[in-house]
């Protein structure tokens, strides 16, 4: 997660001055992403972590796009709900998942 989040982090620099929404966007899709393929039962903290310092390095890029800055957490937590999926688990239990098909053979 931490070469991840390195990687993320100098992605952002490079689209530091690019319009908010067009960040949102993209850090959206990075989150959700990452969320599809590692949100399965027991794996939310690490997911919830993901998502919380994916926050962290952008409230640091925008803060660092002026002198005159603005933005505080409350913004910034604002903008992350907006932009950025939640972290919740995605996938089902291994049995939920794979007893699908002896339920329906079962009705």
């Amino acid at each position: 997660m931490r070469a991840k989040l390195h990687r993320l982090k100098a992605e952002m620099r490079q689209r530091r001055h690019l319009p908010i929404s067009e960040q949102g966007q993209w850090l959206g899709s990075v989150v959700q992403g990452h969320r599809n393929y590692y949100a399965v039962p027991g794996n939310a903290r690490a997911v919830s972590a993901y998502r919380d310092q994916v926050t962290r390095h952008w409230y640091h890029a925008l803060r660092r796009r002026s002198q005159r800055n603005r933005l505080n957490w409350q913004r910034m937590h604002r903008l992350a709900q907006q932009w950025l999926p939640p972290a919740k688990v995605t996938h089902p239990w291994p049995g939920e998942r794979f007893d699908a098909r002896s339920k329906s053979r079962a009705q």
